[in-house]
């Protein structure tokens, strides 16, 4: 028998048309009385769930997240209700006794039990930014396989440009193949279309040019770059309205900018805004932050034996961000507390458990920059680093370091400096070079066979 923590709460199983509800009522002696019912998805049978919830005096309900039909459910009723939303690998029912009314109970019962985790839902504002910023991701998605489609057609018609320029889109490139399109197998001079800062030679983009174009390809390519420049627009006009919606939050986006690799691109900060949110309260931790954005290696550990360190499939949107933001900071001569310790660990770990580690720092300054609501600082990363080297007994040859005398008897701190200052030396008495290494936990003696 589990112990029951909810008193009167209410499971959903969401469908596109119907909805199944049911009421779980446990009384003093710990019997539950269910009450069921189904209504309409339209808007009409939401506001009647609402209304038969609060005729049961029911304000918590539990469903899972069934594709996008969950939304509207979840506007309505938490105007009025405590909504938990639940993956459904948590509500997963037993196979072979299976039916709407059957799930929409096994909710309700796991629910009342608290044996279902919640999931992180945003406030209304912070959700409708993120659905802006997700549809500006895809059409920056839709613009590149049109970009690749239009390469396609170029190297299917022999015209190299991707070869002599970095970017076959450009100013440079663009007259070009504008020219090809209105002049089909016509041989031209390329010198009146070439800007004066292109760097390569004009015989090289000449040859570039002498190819043969289809009339099918020639409309393929029309097509193609008329929708790039019509997403474009349409980009353009997404990144004003995320502008305006993000006003409210400046002072949080300025305090998300002092972190490295969210101030070189305003929407950068907005994106990573529109995961999270602005209040961090709903995580304990930087760890449960870290957790949540799928950073972390899985607990996958059965009789002593660690099966798998892989990280979860969580933050599908928040996750590949950090990894551009990490891959940039990691060469970063400002901060390289970043690059430090990717070049550590990708020594023995590899380039993308080391990028990983990156984005677990990033999202742990995230944390503490909005939790303490105070610019980033990245002292805590060089007095770790300082902790470390005090405790090792061995110092590598990169590791420079100062004495510093403190009181009597003499307390030994080992700095570390970095590899572009000066190395300072000093001069220690004999009786000092003795505390020193006492204090490094050598044992000094007079015979030789100890040494050996």
């Amino acid at each position: 028998m589990f112990k029951i923590f909810r008193k009167n709460c209410c499971g959903l199983d969401v469908h596109k048309t119907w909805i199944f509800a049911c009421i779980g009522i446990t009384d003093t002696n710990n019997r539950t009385e269910y009450k069921q019912a189904r209504f309409s998805s339209f808007s009409k049978g939401l506001g009647e769930l609402a209304e038969w919830l609060a005729k049961y005096s029911c304000t918590d309900v539990c469903m899972e997240s069934t594709g996008k039909y969950w939304i509207p459910v979840f506007n309505i009723l938490e105007k009025t209700c405590f909504v938990t939303l639940a993956h459904p690998k948590y509500t997963k029912p037993q196979k072979g006794n299976k039916t709407d009314k059957k799930d929409a109970k096994w909710i309700c019962d796991l629910f009342m039990c608290d044996m279902i985790k919640p999931s992180f839902i945003p406030p209304p504002a912070i959700r409708e930014l993120r659905d802006l910023m997700r549809y500006r991701r895809k059409l920056t998605n839709m613009k590149t396989g049109e970009k690749n489609r239009a390469l396609n057609c170029l190297t299917v018609s022999n015209l190299k440009l991707d070869g002599v320029f970095s970017d076959v889109f450009g100013k440079t490139s663009r007259s070009i193949l504008y020219y090809i399109l209105e002049h089909p197998g016509e041989t031209f001079d390329v010198t009146p279309f070439v800007d004066k800062r292109c760097k390569k030679p004009i015989e090289e983009i000449q040859a570039a040019v002498d190819g043969a174009i289809s009339p099918s390809q020639t409309i393929k390519i029309r097509q193609c770059l008329a929708h790039i420049d019509e997403l474009e627009g349409h980009k353009a006009d997404i990144e004003q309205e995320i502008q305006q919606l993000s006003i409210p939050y400046a002072p949080v986006l300025k305090l998300l900018r002092t972190i490295p690799g969210l101030n070189t691109n305003p929407m950068t900060a907005i994106a990573i805004l529109s995961e999270i949110g602005a209040d961090m309260s709903v995580f304990a931790s930087s760890k449960n932050l870290i957790s949540w954005a799928g950073c972390c290696p899985r607990n996958d550990r059965s009789a002593q034996r660690v099966k798998s360190t892989r990280i979860s499939q969580a933050g599908n949107y928040l996750k590949p961000l950090l990894v551009q933001v990490a891959n940039a900071v990691i060469r970063s001569k400002e901060h390289p507390e970043f690059g430090n310790r990717y070049r550590r660990i990708k020594s023995h770990r590899g380039h993308k458990k080391a990028i990983i580690a990156i984005c677990k720092m990033l999202l742990t300054a995230i944390w503490n920059v909005l939790s303490k609501v105070e610019p980033y600082d990245p002292t805590g990363y060089f007095v770790e680093s300082q902790t470390s080297i005090r405790t090792s007994k061995v110092l590598t040859q990169t590791q420079k370091f100062d004495i510093i005398f403190v009181s009597s008897p003499p307390i030994f701190v080992a700095f570390v400096e970095s590899q572009t200052s000066i190395r300072t030396s000093k001069v220690l008495t004999q009786t000092q070079a003795l505390a020193l290494l006492r204090s490094r936990g050598y044992v000094i003696t007079d015979k030789t066979d100890a040494a050996n």
